[in-house]
């Protein structure tokens, strides 16, 4: 029987033990364009699915739509049908002022400042990733010649709380812990990380995520420098570079 939300399971992904995931089901099938004979699984909820290779080893690639609740479900019902490695590719927001726009992020760990993973594992726990994907990731980035920050990133539930915690209730409290998000040298702020890690590692799973910069709310509307490179397929090449080396 198929998990019920994904709606795959072990004969639709061919022995795939890897995931690549990011939120928008819409990029689906942008990502999985950098795969061999890649085509479409399934369409389930918010969950798009394509199977697709690379050095013949097939990669599943899944969208778990925005946010920890909905990344949990989807990464519990790939673990039940096999899925062992899983690396987000995501977008954020850059919080220190030298990430800027075009940079990718590898998050070495997230703060869990959403409310999911907290339904897994108390507070105290961290939520990190595994370290030779980290590195992987890292090495992708230097590889291909990225401007890459590696650290923790900010994770939350609500979008607007970030971009507009003024007109909240509680703007007291969301503006006083962003300043020390900042202060602690949080890199960028995105909303699915956290859950990715937590459940990971209950689950004894490896995961690592990179991390698009689409814009950063410290800086504004300040114009990049002329030599900035921007690729908007930054963290996809950077993912695929690195399942690469997993799958050698």
């Amino acid at each position: 029987m198929k998990p019920y939300h994904i709606g795959i399971d072990k004969d639709d992904i061919k022995g795939a033990s890897i995931a690549l995931l990011t939120g928008d089901p819409g990029r689906v099938e942008k990502i999985a364009s950098f795969l061999s004979d890649s085509y479409k699984i399934n369409v389930s909820r918010e969950y798009t699915s394509y199977l697709g290779t690379i050095n013949n080893n097939n990669i599943l690639v899944i969208s778990t739509g925005m946010g920890g609740p909905s990344t949990a479900i989807c990464v519990e019902e790939l673990a039940q049908i096999g899925i062992k490695t899983l690396i987000r590719i995501g977008t954020s927001g850059g919080m220190q002022k030298d990430v800027k726009q075009g940079d990718v992020v590898v998050a070495q760990a997230a703060i869990r400042a959403e409310g999911t993973s907290k339904e897994y594992l108390p507070i105290e726990f961290p939520a990190v990733a595994d370290i030779d994907i980290t590195n992987a990731l890292r090495k992708s980035a230097n590889d291909l010649k990225y401007n890459c920050h590696v650290g923790v990133v900010h994770c939350k539930d609500s979008f607007y709380g970030q971009h507009n915690p003024e007109r909240m209730p509680v703007s007291y409290e969301l503006l006083n812990k962003w300043e020390a998000w900042k202060k602690g040298g949080a890199l960028a702020s995105e909303m699915e990380t956290a859950a990715l890690f937590t459940i990971s590692s209950y689950l004894r799973l490896k995961a690592g995520a990179v991390l698009y910069v689409v814009w950063n709310q410290e800086l504004g509307d300040v114009k990049l420098d002329k030599d900035h490179y921007v690729d908007p397929d930054a963290a996809i090449k950077v993912a695929i570079r690195t399942v690469e080396k997993l799958v050698k």
